[in-house]
């Protein structure tokens, strides 16, 4: 679970990143002491949970997160109890009241990360997916999905009109899809199964596209390809 955290205390982001490491699955992929530096990075990268305190100078941060337009999953921290009730009106995930104990910051986390894999299989459930996509969110429903597409620290999403360049790893993107829907046959090529007219051993075809299958995805592919022969 990559999260961010913003607080204007260092010794306080040390202590989280110090919890996170104990937990062995939160990864703080970045810390900052300001809410604006915190607010740019956000508007460019995806990430599944905010670590936020709320007394800060200039912006403090129950005013960042209202500002976010994508209600990131947060968890406010503060050694002021009386902002509780005003973290918890804009939905937060869980309120942490300073100084805290490793075994309250796990616990929160494992609320986060509870939050998190619900709304991700209601996402799957309703049958769409949210990526950022200049500088907003924007819905993309599975059905209109014809090819996923790895460039360096991008994918692109094939769908119909105009590409999308999303800030997203193959790995991400294959966590929010349903495994029955798509399968990646490369390291480079998430394919939806629906679209396949043909394949072999290398590659696969999607109407005019041919898509090779590389070594390490070969058996996945094949059994998944046999599974749908059979259920048909």
């Amino acid at each position: 679970m990559k999260c961010v955290a913003v607080d204007d205390e260092p010794l306080a982001l040390n202590i989280i990143q110090q919890f996170a490491q104990k937990t062995g699955w939160v990864e703080v992929e970045k810390t900052f002491t300001d809410a604006i530096s915190a607010k740019a990075y956000l508007l460019e990268n995806q990430v599944d949970l905010l670590l936020m305190d709320i007394q800060m100078p200039d912006i403090n941060g129950l005013q960042l997160y209202q500002s976010l337009e994508e209600k990131i999953p947060v968890i406010f921290t503060t050694a002021f109890s009386e902002y509780a009730i005003e973290g918890f009106n804009l939905s937060a995930v869980d309120y942490l009241l300073k100084p805290y104990e490793y075994e309250r910051f796990l616990k929160a986390c494992t609320k986060a990360k509870e939050f998190i894999v619900y709304k991700q299989n209601k996402e799957m459930n309703d049958g769409y997916l949210f990526v950022k996509y200049n500088y907003q969110w924007n819905k993309i429903f599975f059905k209109d999905i014809e090819l996923i597409e790895a460039l360096d620290d991008y994918i692109k999403i094939h769908v119909p009109g105009k590409p999308m360049l999303v800030h997203m790893s193959m790995k991400a993107v294959s966590e929010k899809l349903p495994a029955q829907k798509f399968i990646r046959v490369h390291r480079s090529f998430i394919v939806p199964v629906a679209l396949i007219t043909s394949w072999n051993k290398v590659s696969i075809s999607l109407n005019d596209k041919s898509i090779p299958v590389s070594y390490t995805y070969q058996k996945q592919v094949q059994d998944l390809l046999n599974k749908h022969l059979e259920s048909n």
